[in-house]
């Protein structure tokens, strides 16, 4: 089968779009398909190079407005294709628009990961032809069934949607990490509560900044992003300092020691652009137990109250630390729940996901 996959960006670059895009990618092309992935790159001239056996193509960019890279030589390109199959990932409005002119003529699979929430201006003057796209494609992809039922948006296409959950290769965060106990000597004693992500303004970092006045251990944020400076100057602010480390980016062969030190993860997400969070799924695969924010999207699909961790308000500090203070204090609790995140992280691994997914595509292309 030749698959085409398209979205604004690609590896290396980091995020949870891109991580899935090339999870399906290599996972597909190592299971003997031809797949080809269409994005854009940071600078002008287009790049074409071949990652984990994934023909990549990269679209020279002529601006970025509103977080979404424009490229007049993506739709050439997309044109240029002959996939069997077409799989868009949104939002990405260029990718979407320029697949619309070919979607007469292409089975057409779109992975809906999360409505426009922020670009709302724009989203006026685009509606009209997101919600054609929408209702040509053969296919919408929905993360978890609590996203498809509080999404207006898809409310309107609801018959053409499937629930397919994201997965994760697990195998690395269950495995012993080396260089764990190294970490947890770094770290200091004391429990520790951990954050990794892209730091963005949907994340909610402000509010666990400010829950960790009344929680009795360290903080360990793990990435980078354009509120990383508005957080480190918040956290001198409140006077945590010394009990919050940013530890900026961190490899991938890095990552599973840091979820395998931390006592508690906690994502903290204040907006509906959290609509999964694939970080909790690493979480669970580490059997961590986790505290998370109840937005009406998957994540408390993912992290189960009383399950895997606990799920509080959004937006609500007090609750953050309540609930933090709690499992830290614990430690019976966190042995139950951690126990609980090991069987829920089943639910969410590679190889089902890319089966269901495959299995999609042939009912899609048998029409």
């Amino acid at each position: 089968m030749r698959i085409l996959h398209v979205y604004k960006a690609y590896y290396p670059v980091l995020g949870g779009i891109e991580n899935h895009v090339r999870l399906l990618a290599e996972g597909q092309a190592a299971a003997g398909h031809e797949v080809t992935v269409l994005a854009t790159t940071s600078g002008a001239r287009t790049q074409v190079e071949s990652l984990g056996g994934v023909r990549v193509i990269k679209a020279g960019r002529l601006a970025e407005v509103a977080s979404t890279p424009l490229s007049l030589s993506l739709p050439i390109h997309l044109v240029r294709q002959r996939p069997d199959i077409t799989h868009l990932h949104f939002p990405y409005p260029p990718g979407e628009l320029a697949q619309a002119l070919l979607l007469g003529a292409r089975r057409t699979v779109l992975s809906y990961h999360s409505d426009v929430v922020r670009q709302k201006r724009l989203l006026k003057l685009y509606y009209p032809l997101m919600m054609r796209v929408l209702r040509r494609v053969d296919r919408i992809l929905v993360s978890s069934p609590p996203y498809l039922a509080s999404s207006a948006t898809l409310a309107q296409v609801r018959e053409r949607c499937t629930i397919i959950p994201y997965g994760i290769a697990q195998e690395r965060f269950r495995r012993p990490a080396p260089g764990v106990e190294a970490l947890r000597r770094a770290l200091g004693p004391g429990p520790t509560v951990l954050f990794v992500g892209v730091l963005r303004y949907y994340k909610g970092l402000s509010y666990l900044l400010e829950a960790m006045r009344q929680v009795p251990a360290r903080l360990v944020i793990v990435g980078e992003g354009p509120e990383g400076a508005a957080l480190r100057e918040q956290t001198e602010a409140l006077g945590l300092t010394g009990q919050v480390t940013f530890a900026g980016r961190i490899e991938d062969d890095a990552l599973p020691a840091y979820y395998q030190a931390a006592d508690v993860f906690c994502l903290p997400a204040s907006e509906r652009s959290e609509a999964f969070g694939l970080v909790q799924v690493e979480a669970l695969s580490a059997g961590l137990p986790i505290v998370s924010t109840e937005l009406g999207t998957g994540t408390s699909y993912v992290n189960q109250d009383g399950v895997s961790g606990l799920v509080v308000p959004t937006r609500n500090a007090g609750a953050l630390a309540h609930a933090l203070g709690t499992l830290v204090q614990d430690a019976e609790l966190r042995r139950r729940l951690a126990a609980g995140a090991r069987q829920r992280a089943e639910a969410f691994t590679a190889e089902r996901m890319l089966r269901e997914i495959e299995t999609v595509y042939g009912e899609v292309l048998a029409g």
